[in-house]
């Protein structure tokens, strides 16, 4: 699978979340389906299908990431 530059993971992360504040506060259609792409291009760039999974996967792959933290993985009861 093709990995997506840091760089461009950044300004997806920032550009979704920057759209989820104004569409909270606006709601406008525009804003809506713009969020909507740039929450698929964030999916196809990470390899996930849901927008939760993409934003995690994405900020693992930025510089500084900690890699082997597992904190976002639901804990297993035994």
């Amino acid at each position: 699978m093709l990995m997506a530059h840091p760089a461009v993971l950044r300004e997806l992360l920032d550009e979704y979340t920057a759209l989820r504040a104004l569409e909270a506060s606006e709601g406008s259609e525009a804003t809506r389906q713009r969020l909507d792409d740039v929450a698929y291009t964030l999916c196809v760039s990470t390899g996930t299908r849901d927008i939760d999974a993409a934003v995690i996967a994405a900020r693992h792959r930025l510089p500084g990431a900690r890699t082997l933290d597992d904190s976002v993985l639901g804990t297993v009861a035994t």
